[in-house]
């Protein structure tokens, strides 16, 4: 499936001349890993240091010399599946990149690497991975992912979900996006109602700090909600942006005022370009604890890490 229908939020996005800001440092970053960014969002970076550092290239994403850029070897599970862009590392559930595009070129990503390189495959056989997922009945969960699954075109995003629901074996489709958080216009009533249509469509979006939480925000995801469709934020915890008690109690505190609900709270992946966001085991079961006693169970995610090769997210007491 080729990533058609994404060039108006394209246009959208990259409005920022970084060439023109940029340090040689911060160039060389950018030239390597990319920059993107909407305005939207930069306005809230330009006021809120905690966004801008999520965005912004940092001098210390060249530094890192030990990590890999595919830490759950996500090219060579596409390779054993041969289906290109599908990914399974899970009995029940696989991964479809369905499109290279982000509105927000997010220093902490995953995939920053094989994103920013164009290696990163793409969903274009619809039927053969509808052929995989019938040979496996114990697949009853996908992800739509990428990239950004919501750069799609509407009708784009709506055929894809419509195809994949059909399946009796799919109890849940989950849209990964963070597109609620860093271009908010992109979730109309119409879009909102599309995905509600087949009631098995769940929204996983990435809050990381509360200054993400904005009345454009708020009004995104709550047509989403509204739509029939649960909306969870599975945010990340960063240093220096939000490795603070106080700022996540607000942040997940504000996610559950607008019916977001605070599901997973990741520690930064390992991943080659993102070492100054590491926040370590110790710390992070520190703001864990901070975070239970001071708000009720509703408002307090999981703390976890996504650990390679593990059958299930690690909680950080673990990790």
């Amino acid at each position: 499936m080729k990533s058609t229908g994404v060039d108006r939020r394209r246009k959208q996005s990259m409005a920022i001349d970084g060439n023109r800001t940029f340090s040689a440092t911060e160039k060389s970053v950018a030239e390597r890993y990319g920059f993107r960014v909407t305005p939207y969002y930069h306005a809230l970076g330009l006021l809120h240091e905690g966004v801008r550092r999520q965005y912004w290239p940092d001098a210390r994403e060249l530094e890192d010399n030990t990590l890999g850029a595919d830490p759950f070897d996500e090219a060579k599970r596409e390779h054993e599946a041969g289906v290109k862009g599908l990914v399974q590392r899970f009995e029940d559930r696989i991964l479809l990149r369905v499109t290279s595009q982000c509105a927000v070129a997010c220093r902490h990503c995953t995939r920053k690497g094989p994103l920013s390189a164009g290696t990163c495959g793409v969903l274009e056989d619809i039927p053969a991975a509808l052929d995989h997922i019938r040979a496996r009945p114990k697949i009853r969960e996908i992800l739509l992912s990428g990239g950004d699954a919501l750069m799609l075109k509407d009708d784009e995003i709506h055929n894809l979900v419509a195809t994949f629901a059909a399946l009796p074996q799919i109890d849940a489709i989950r849209v990964g996006t963070r597109l609620p958080v860093v271009m908010p216009s992109r979730v109309t009533q119409k879009l909102a109602r599309q995905l509600g249509q087949t009631k098995k469509v769940w929204v996983n979006t990435q809050f990381n700090h509360p200054a993400e939480i904005t009345p454009e925000s708020s009004i995104a995801c709550g047509r989403l909600v509204d739509a029939g469709i649960p909306v969870s934020s599975q945010g990340v915890l960063l240093r220096g942006v939000n490795d603070d008690a106080e700022i996540l109690c607000a942040l997940f505190s504000g996610l559950q005022r607008i019916r977001v609900r605070p599901y997973y709270m990741f520690v930064c992946d390992r991943v080659a370009g993102t070492s100054h966001f590491h926040v370590d085991a110790q710390r992070a079961r520190e703001l864990e604890r901070a975070v239970a006693e001071r708000l009720g169970g509703l408002a307090v995610p999981r703390f976890v890490a996504d650990c390679p090769g593990a059958k299930s997210k690690t909680p950080v007491g673990l990790s």
